[in-house]
């Protein structure tokens, strides 16, 4: 996790001629290639339909992240105009919030459910048709249609209309069939060591939504501060902090964009700002030294603690997931764990038996949490250093692992989680981790870095694992640390993870080496940002 040691952009204005229905007629052989409208001549009859020039076979549109299919056809494509609308089919109602933030966004009319008539974006439910991140948008006869088995297919649908129309003015003819390589796609933010406004975070969420990321990691408990409001236990919450009111604000909007919000309470360590209010339940050594951030997890008021706070917190976010956290136990990193914390190494026999250390007992820790947000409609991540080898308790096996690092105690190399059927998701911190202040080695990455060497396969250092554990790997997330947090301002934040994002989300998108080189796809971002 963290290296401590070591909307939719809102509001386009485009402007375009109102769409015409064309008739497309090819042209035979030797023919002459007037422009459409002009009239033939006087002097020979024109056949019915009147003839047209004939279009160049369409080009697929470009968007970031790229589409993964596109049918060509010939024909002008569409443009929003005047008398342009955006409809649902009958029978997709549910589309009315996606429906009417792309007119919004286009400066075109929202019209509901009723017919489609010439000019118009049609969405549409399709049950049956792919997986629900799937579309297909369809352009013929100066219309738009975007149909999927569910919202979100059709959400993105709409992201690939709207940056095409960025781009390049236009929605080519013909037919995109499109789904994403890998199921998670996203950005984690940590808030407890910088602060971030419910706004800052709320833009990023509409940049997201864009780049058709689905998945936003809060991390909001550190040693330097826990920053949003608790009912349960007040005493714990830093001053400047995130409301339960400004939470469930951004929650809502997240589920509107189909981003889904995963919280993170870290424990057993990193819990320093806990710890402050509560500072009979640090670990302390056998000299009585207190180890920092540590919770005495021997210490039955621990756990009751930690849960009370993620039963509080489990209500407030919706999403089906919670992260757990489990990385860096100070407790297991010192040269000789037993002897430094006897308690603990004691706890761990009662526990799980003679043979048990406090690797186990940490486990058994992380398998209590789990059991905890499970009822709460919760599935478990954590840190892939809180997974261990060779134990007497082993992490369950639903936990997700979520590998960072291959650099901290208990860290294995990717493979042992994969041979052991563990699924995983990819934060390597050697390409997707922008630490603020650049500590202990780290360097902010770049999108060209990430577009050009980084795979979801890459999941430590630079080398991928092999090829058959690819259905293990269910995506990534780019992460930002704010191990220093004056090093940048949020909005320099903002613009310094602007091309990372877009990388990733290509990245996971759509698999194999991007068709545009690095120079035309950064060209393409800053057209479609400033058409925005």
């Amino acid at each position: 996790m963290s290296p401590s040691r070591g909307a939719l952009v809102t509001g386009a204005v485009l402007t375009a001629a109102a769409a015409a229905t064309i008739a497309v007629v090819v042209w035979p052989e030797g023919s002459g290639t007037g422009l459409a409208g002009e009239s033939s001549n006087p002097r020979t009859p024109a056949p019915a339909p009147s003839p047209t020039r004939s279009y160049p076979l369409s080009t697929a549109p470009r968007t970031i992240p790229a589409v993964r299919e596109h049918i060509a056809a010939r024909g002008p494509g569409w443009r929003p105009g005047e008398d342009s609308g955006v409809v649902v089919a009958h029978g997709s109602g549910t589309l009315g919030d996606e429906g009417q933030l792309l007119a919004k966004e286009l400066k075109i009319h929202y019209r509901g459910e009723v017919p489609a008539r010439a000019g118009d974006v049609e969405l549409a439910l399709a049950p049956g048709a792919g997986t629900p991140e799937s579309y297909t948008l369809d352009v013929h006869d100066g219309r738009v249609r975007i149909s999927g088995p569910d919202q979100a297919g059709v959400f993105y649908g709409t992201r690939t209309l709207k940056q095409s129309v960025r781009a390049d003015g236009v929605m080519p003819e013909g037919e995109v069939r499109d789904h994403p390589d890998r199921p998670q796609r996203g950005f984690n933010l940590d808030i407890a060591r910088k602060y971030y406004t419910a706004g800052w975070i709320e833009d990023r969420l509409r940049e997201m939504a864009d780049l058709k990321l689905n998945q936003f990691g809060l991390h909001f408990s550190d040693d330097q501060a826990f920053r949003i409001e608790s009912r349960t236990h007040p005493e714990v919450v830093s001053p400047q902090h995130l409301t339960q009111a400004e939470v469930r604000q951004i929650v809502s909007l997240a589920s509107r964009l189909h981003i889904e919000v995963v919280p993170e309470i870290d424990s057993p360590g990193h819990l320093g700002a806990v710890l402050r209010a509560h500072p009979g339940l640090q670990l302390r050594n056998a000299s009585g030294t207190p180890s920092p951030g540590s919770l005495d997890i021997s210490d039955p008021g621990s756990a009751k603690l930690v849960d009370e706070l993620l039963g509080e917190y489990t209500e407030l976010f919706s999403g089906a997931y919670w992260h757990l956290g489990a990385d860096e136990y100070l407790a297991l990193m010192a040269r000789d764990p037993a002897a430094s914390y006897p308690q603990l190494q004691r706890a761990a026999r009662q526990k799980y038996g003679a043979q048990a250390g406090i690797k186990d007992l940490a486990t058994g820790w992380l398998n209590d949490r789990a059991a905890v947000v499970r009822p709460h409609g919760k599935r478990p991540k954590a840190w892939n250093d809180g997974f261990f080898r060779d134990g007497t308790v082993h992490a369950d096996k639903d936990i997700e692992v979520e590998y960072w690092t291959g650099k901290e105690y208990g860290a294995r190399q990717p493979e042992e989680y994969l041979r052991e059927g563990r699924r995983v998701v990819n934060l390597n911190d050697e390409y997707l981790y922008y630490v603020l202040g650049q500590p202990n080695n780290f360097v902010y990455p770049t999108g060209e870095r990430i577009y050009q060497q980084w795979t979801p396969l890459v999941l430590r250092g630079t080398q991928p694992v092999p090829a058959r554990y690819s259905g293990q790997i269910l995506g990534g997330r780019f992460a930002v640390w704010g191990d220093l947090p004056q090093a940048q301002t949020t909005e320099q934040v903002a613009q310094g993870i602007r091309m990372p994002l877009r990388a990733v989300a290509q990245k996971l998108w759509v698999p194999g080496k991007p068709a545009l080189s690095w120079e035309r796809f950064r060209d393409l971002a800053a057209r479609i940002d400033k058409a925005g």
